[in-house]
């Protein structure tokens, strides 16, 4: 846990600048969220970065609870949301696992480009089943680490060990689904922008 928070509040500003590499799958990303937002919902996003993603959704809902491991993440979102004057994104340092996130408190549930970058994915969909209302849905875009060039999976313990890449899980698509599946979620919308990834709105049954 502390390596990580460490790996994140070091590549924050770094991440901050950095453009989004798919700039249309990420719209479309977008737009297929808003069809299942309603404005009285509360909504949860998980490794929320610098916010970006939360503060796009903010006009679609009541209010966003918006959470990172980094507090140098969170500074710089908390700092957008107040040049862009938006008020229902709550922007706080911490994981799943606080006492503030109660149980059936959320209508969704946001964790995107994270779930790779978990080592306890079943523990973490619980979480997030536990802390959905009956029905709610969690959407998630994922990295699918086996699906990727393969130089680039030898290439990521080294770049681990120097400290230039976090910890990733292997996960695949098909993992996901059962993943999901076991952790009491029905899929309802199934993307994948390409082989390399994969956009899945699943809902709490």
């Amino acid at each position: 846990m502390k390596e990580s928070k460490a790996f994140w509040d070091k590549a924050a500003a770094r991440y901050a600048r950095s453009p989004v590499k798919d700039e249309a799958s990420y719209q479309k990303k977008l737009a297929i969220t808003r069809e299942y937002l309603k404005p009285d919902w509360s909504v949860l996003e998980f490794g929320c970065g610098t916010g970006s993603t939360a503060l796009a959704h903010a006009p679609f809902v009541r209010e966003i609870v918006a959470t990172d491991i980094s507090d140098a993440m969170i500074e710089i979102a908390t700092a957008k949301a107040t040049e862009a004057g938006i008020t229902n994104v709550h922007f706080q340092q911490g994981t799943l696992n606080q006492p503030d996130l109660t149980p059936n408190r959320f209508d969704a549930v946001l964790g995107l480009n994270i779930l790779h970058l978990l080592e306890d994915l079943p523990a973490v969909l619980a979480t997030i089943h536990r802390l959905l209302k009956s029905g709610g849905v969690f959407v998630s875009s994922t990295a699918l680490v086996s699906e990727i060039n393969p130089v680039w999976r030898l290439a990521i313990p080294v770049m681990q060990r120097v400290g230039l890449a976090p910890y990733v899980n292997r996960l695949g698509r098909q993992d996901l689904l059962r993943a999901l599946a076991t952790a009491g979620f029905e899929v309802d919308y199934d993307w994948q922008p390409g082989k390399e990834s994969v956009f899945i709105v699943a809902r709490k049954v």
